[in-house]
């Protein structure tokens, strides 16, 4: 485990308030990794499926646009999914509130990489790498035990009792999706969720993002590609600024994010138990000259101390397991040491690797 980062860590917020007319080196990602932008693309007009929790939960036609969601997209937009709007509102509002404190203030919960519990800006420990266009805050919240309360701020006044409200609220949410994913998969409603550990040793943690305007955005990403390493992630966006960039083949579809939704995606461990016929597809978030952007991901995860591997039920002779076992906290410590890198970590778990 690494106890400190590789190189003293900048405010990327600061960075942009500051006024830099350009982007500083750290954040120039090679031309290969730089943005590309829908004109770029052959005029592509996709969108990421749309899905109504009240039509997919337990009915057959709503099951099967579910499995098509996760096989070909690994994302999804979801409406009536039982979150209060208003409380979604408050919520991204407080973190905005954080996000605008003195810098100062937001560094007393500076994190740091064995745990990345707290206020941050970076991802992975490499050295001189290309750094993401962004700041974060990072806590854990499932199961209660681990909760470090004293690393949750405690300004703006309420946003503990908001992180708290909503938390409860989206893992619920959690709990029908992963029972829904379940059912889509041909498998008994519980299945996925025994597999996760069972619902009261399950994971969870939330990640406030915030990203800052950028003097030059097609030079740097907001965050670099990369798939979820977790089970699924909820992601409660901006409406009115465009930001993350979902890969479909060789291109990157900009998610155009539907009143009141919540986004979906599939993350490493629920491609690693369906064998491979649910994605968890490569993201990356892109930054803009004229707006900032606060976003919010909690990220449902399987308990960290069993192995997670393909579900037996969902083997054939034509399709054997794909992946070897892993357990979670094994496979999250190599993220974190990693920091994003597309595919290459779910790929490294292929049996024929």
């Amino acid at each position: 485990m690494v106890a400190s980062w590789p190189e003293p860590i900048v405010s990327v917020q600061a960075l942009s308030q500051a006024g830099v007319s350009t982007v500083p080196n750290r954040y120039v990602k090679p031309t290969h990794q730089r943005p590309v932008y829908k004109s770029d693309q052959s005029g592509l007009d996709m969108e990421i499926p749309v899905l109504d929790m009240s039509d997919m939960w337990r009915n057959p036609e709503g099951l099967k646009r579910v499995r098509k969601a996760c096989e070909e997209w690994g994302f999804f937009q979801v409406v009536n999914h039982g979150v209060d709007h208003g409380l979604m509102e408050r919520v991204r509002g407080a973190w905005r509130e954080f996000f605008d404190l003195p810098v100062q203030m937001k560094r007393k919960y500076a994190n740091s990489p064995d745990t990345y519990e707290g206020y941050g800006s970076r991802i992975g420990v490499v050295k001189d790498a290309k750094l993401d266009w962004s700041d974060y805050f990072f806590l854990n919240y499932l199961p209660s035990s681990i909760r470090n309360l004293s690393m949750w701020p405690s300004q703006p006044p309420k946003i503990r009792e908001l992180i708290e409200e909503y938390g409860e609220e989206v893992k619920k949410l959690c709990e029908r999706l992963v029972e829904t994913l379940s059912e889509s998969l041909g498998l008994e409603p519980n299945h996925l969720m025994k597999a996760f550990g069972g619902e009261d040793k399950v994971g969870a943690s939330l990640r406030a993002n915030f990203y800052p305007k950028c003097p030059q955005p097609h030079l740097t990403l907001g965050l670099s590609s990369h798939s979820d390493p977790g089970g699924i992630t909820i992601v409660l966006s901006e409406e009115n600024v465009a930001g993350l960039q979902v890969r479909r083949g060789d291109c990157w579809v900009t998610v155009k994010s539907v009143p009141n939704a919540l986004i979906v995606n599939i993350g490493d461990q629920v491609q690693i138990l369906s064998n491979g016929i649910y994605k968890s597809v490569e993201h990356q978030v892109i930054v803009n000259s004229g707006m900032d952007r606060v976003s919010l991901a909690l990220f449902y995860n399987p308990r960290s101390d069993i192995p997670i591997g393909p579900v037996e039920e969902l083997l054939t002779d034509n399709r054997p397991a794909l992946y070897k076992p892993i357990r979670f906290d094994e496979y999250r410590l190599m993220i974190r040491q990693k920091g994003p890198s597309g595919k290459n970590q779910v790929d490294s778990l292929l049996a024929s690797t």
